[in-house]
């Protein structure tokens, strides 16, 4: 990671003429995101040939770039919140929990005091009270996550020893997850796995990628399975439905690894999904938005931590995502 504690001078080619100083900066800091570097410019952390720079500068090239110091932001901890929570298996150990869309798993620690209600991690200790510590003030109990806008099944943690035992079983991919997502198109044959590397865009921060630039990381190994259960083609276009096994867990694996084959999750559209799908609703001028991604935890297959008995939980479909089925199948 990029130690932003330590002063940092940066000298500008000239092929980065006309791009905005914000822009550029967080390509160049591979674990800092373009909000992260206007808050140090906001914080009078970042200089510009001496001077506090605007994000909306525009470089020319030839100038020096120095940083000074890392955002301060107030300290977050999570809270106890009385939010709902849908426990699928429980015993004094752990917890499986179906999460619905929507829901945020920990806030971030650079995200504001906003960011840190309505999370899982404090409806958990609402329910739960105390959990695993291993994953620190903001993750407590926390083994793997599962995007905003995915639902279904997550493993939590309610003490440190079953904590450090599921992390080894997910780094030895000893973890069987299975996923049920629904894409744009119909897949080139009933079954397949893609094999990509994943790295974080150097322009887009935000985002994950396949592509491989001049100016990328080497990427992550990344392994998807994929088979389809079903073809949708009617009013509203073709769709595959997909079970969805992953070897390895990398930051939005499936949405970024399905894109890069030509077949986005329904509802991403920050990797590719149109916003809209056209005729939904039987509104053909407007068409409808799901509201959310297509993509769910259906299934999670592990050895129990204190006991090595095998676990297996399945989750079914929520509604909102079974009446979408059953809305672009007339």
């Amino acid at each position: 990671m990029v130690d932003l504690t330590a002063k940092q001078v940066f000298s500008v080619p000239s092929d980065a003429a006309g791009k905005r100083v914000d822009q550029w900066l967080a390509a160049q800091l591979p674990d800092a995101s373009r909000v992260r570097v206007q808050q140090l410019m906001e914080q009078g952390k970042v200089t510009v040939n001496g001077t506090a720079p605007k994000p909306k500068l525009k470089l020319k090239g030839g100038e020096e770039i120095v940083i000074t110091g890392q955002v301060e932001l107030p300290p977050i901890k999570a809270f106890a919140e009385d939010i709902p929570l849908d426990v699928v298996y429980e015993d004094d150990d752990l917890a499986v929990i179906n999460k619905p869309a929507g829901m945020t798993v920990h806030a971030g620690s650079g995200k504001g005091e906003a960011a840190s209600k309505g999370t899982l991690v404090n409806a958990l200790l609402h329910h739960f009270g105390s959990l695993s510590n291993v994953g620190g003030e903001l993750r407590p109990g926390i083994v793997h996550r599962l995007d905003k806008e995915t639902s279904g099944l997550i493993i939590v943690a309610k003490k440190d020893t079953a904590h450090r035992r599921l992390a080894l079983q997910f780094s030895g991919r000893k973890v069987k997850k299975t996923y049920t997502a629904l894409v744009h198109g119909w897949m080139p044959q009933s079954k397949g796995t893609i094999n990509s590397p994943i790295s974080r865009d150097a322009v887009r921060r935000r985002r994950m990628t396949t592509r491989v630039t001049a100016a990328s990381k080497p990427g992550r190994t990344a392994v998807t399975h994929w088979k389809v259960l079903k073809q949708f083609d009617g009013k509203c276009g073709k769709f595959s439905l997909l079970e969805v096994n992953i070897e390895t867990g990398r930051t939005h694996q499936i949405r970024v690894h399905l894109s890069s084959v030509g077949h986005p999750v329904v509802g991403d559209a920050v990797y590719g999904a149109p916003r809209l799908i056209p005729s939904y609703g039987g509104t053909a001028s407007k068409g409808a938005s799901l509201g959310r991604h297509f993509l769910h935890s259906s299934g999670i297959q592990f050895e129990h931590p204190m006991t090595s008995a095998p676990l297996s939980v399945v989750q079914p479909l929520p509604s909102e995502l079974k009446d979408f089925l059953r809305g672009i199948g007339d």
